[in-house]
């Protein structure tokens, strides 16, 4: 069981969430190639290192979040915990 720390719920099973994969800057819709849409929509990295990824918690407070996860040992770093903003203020 792999336990995600949602930023509004506090740690969850990873059956209560939605992963969407990896998160990444989506390109200028006015400018981008065919190739980078095709690059953005449907590559994606997988490296055996630290990943930021998007998730969904669909069982608690149903919001979106990002967290950097390492996919070889399934780590967190600095996840961040219920009553934590950003900048440190509760």
């Amino acid at each position: 069981m792999l336990l995600v720390p949602c930023p509004n719920c506090g740690p969850r099973n990873s059956a209560d969430l939605r992963y969407f994969g990896e998160s990444h800057e989506r390109p200028n819709p006015a400018s981008a190639s065919p190739h980078e849409w095709r690059s953005y929509l449907y590559l994606e990295d997988n490296p055996a290192d630290w990943l930021k990824e998007s998730w969904f918690c669909r069982s608690g407070c149903r919001r979106y979040f990002t967290l950097e996860r390492h996919t070889g040992t399934n780590e967190f770093r600095s996840p961040p915990m219920p009553g934590n903003k950003v900048g440190g203020k509760a």
